[in-house]
């Protein structure tokens, strides 16, 4: 019996203590001291926002050279990433043969002619039939054809830069048997400039137009950002990435090289006006879509509310709605506060 007692003793004395201290703990005031807290007052978005995307720096023009006949490659003067000028020769097919066939379709053609001016003098004196004069003929064009055709194989038989430019690409070398059209070489053209070719989503490049300015950042070309225009944009989305290409003009400039990567900045107009944009750091409990922030009333107590995000910029972010204009929110220190805490407001006159 004095053992069970005991255990009731210590029971009791727990439970005493425990009511004890809860009730000392509710008793408890709260401090009354304001909590220093920078606030800010709620102004709508500006009329425009800046698109930032990545890109790859191209040659406007990159065009695709090969043989217009086939045969062995003869010579390849230029590496990749040499420089030419209009007219170079880049590279040439073995000649020989080509000179060969010429030589024989000339051949056929005098011969042709000659036989058809014989014809054409017996047909006037009635020796052969005019079936016979128009087979004659007939060979006679298609001799004077082939040998046209040689001629080409003959001129074409090298490959001459279109323009002064770059060789970005070089798929064939000396001994190498080469067919018709089989791309040889990629020449990048230089009088066309560069560009800044970038990928968009659908909603970016529908609010970008041809003639826009726009700031290019090349970390290995200047800290400081390049000019450039918007020049062209796709009229349909890549089937593999669904996005948009568009292409800024980039001026003149000695460092650009193909391939360098750098990120675009354009203006344009914000697609809604309506919007509220607040600094980031006011934002918590954020879920999809969602988010709260600490409004301040008349008498410096906060108020949790529920507000809509928008889009997210480097500072700032968009209100969609849970906000009017002129209001006051805590922008610095909402980590310390809790719903209708008094604060110190700094940074926003009340």
């Amino acid at each position: 019996m004095a053992h069970g007692r005991t255990i009731v003793s210590i029971l009791v004395s727990l439970v005493f203590v425990t009511g004890c201290s809860v009730s000392e703990a509710d008793e408890k005031p709260k401090s009354a001291d304001p909590i220093p807290a920078g606030v800010t007052t709620v102004q709508p978005a500006s009329e425009s926002e800046i698109i930032k995307a990545a890109g790859t720096i191209r040659l406007r023009r990159e065009t695709s050279l090969g043989f217009t006949t086939s045969g062995k490659v003869a010579s390849v003067r230029y590496e990749e990433g040499d420089r030419v000028k209009r007219g170079a020769v880049l590279a040439a097919l073995d000649n020989s043969m080509v000179a060969a066939d010429l030589s024989a379709a000339r051949a056929e053609r005098d011969r042709a002619e000659a036989e058809y001016a014989r014809i054409q003098k017996l047909f006037k004196d009635g020796w052969v039939t005019k079936a016979r004069l128009e087979q004659s003929e007939a060979a006679t064009h298609a001799a004077r054809a082939r040998t046209e055709s040689t001629e080409f194989a003959s001129r074409t038989s090298y490959i001459r830069a279109p323009s002064n430019g770059i060789i970005l690409t070089r798929n064939i070398d000396a001994g190498q048997i080469v067919a018709a059209g089989t791309p040889a070489m990629v020449l990048g053209e230089i009088d066309k400039g560069f560009v800044l070719r970038v990928p968009m989503t659908d909603s970016d490049a529908a609010r970008i137009s041809t003639g826009m300015p726009a700031k290019v950042l090349l970390s290995a070309v200047s800290k400081d950002p390049l000019d450039a225009v918007v020049s062209e944009k796709d009229g349909r989305a890549d089937e593999r990435t669904g996005t948009f290409e568009v292409n800024f003009l980039l001026s003149a400039d000695d460092r650009l090289r193909s391939g360098q990567l750098g990120m675009v900045e354009v203006e344009v107009s914000r697609e809604a006006s309506s919007a509220f944009a607040i600094p980031t750091n006011a934002i918590f409990g954020v879920r999809t879509g969602e988010g709260l922030v600490f409004v301040v009333d008349d008498e410096n107590r906060v108020k949790q509310r529920n507000v809509q995000l928008g889009k997210l910029t480097d500072k700032n972010i968009e209100i969609q709605a849970g906000l009017a204009e002129g209001e006051i929110i805590v922008s610095r220190g909402v980590e310390k506060l809790q719903d209708g805490d008094l604060i110190k407001p700094i940074g926003a006159a009340k």
